[in-house]
């Protein structure tokens, strides 16, 4: 569902996407997934902008799918979609 809101003079349109979170992202950020609001248009890029200005080292490392399917940093966003962050696997046994 887009959110409109009115913010001086202007109007917003604002989108929700689910984040899901796999991996050591999963375990470092403590949570499976959440629901994150971004304006209309946003593009992969955009959501990965707002973990990077938290300091989140991790986001130049990591695969993006959304819904299901891998996505490039341009792909634009809709209301609506999931998009799973997946970090590098490493290890395992020889």
């Amino acid at each position: 569902m887009t959110i409109v809101k009115q913010v001086r003079s202007r109007i917003l349109l604002i989108m929700r996407v689910r984040v899901l979170y796999f991996g050591v992202l999963k375990e470092s950020l403590g949570r499976e997934s959440e629901m994150v609001e971004l304006p209309e248009p946003a593009r992969v890029a955009d959501l990965m902008a707002r973990f990077e200005g938290e300091g989140a080292e991790w986001m130049r490392s990591i695969a993006v799918a959304v819904n299901r399917e891998y996505a490039r940093r341009e792909d634009v966003l809709r209301d609506g979609d999931e998009v799973a962050l997946l970090p590098p696997v490493s290890g395992g046994l020889w």
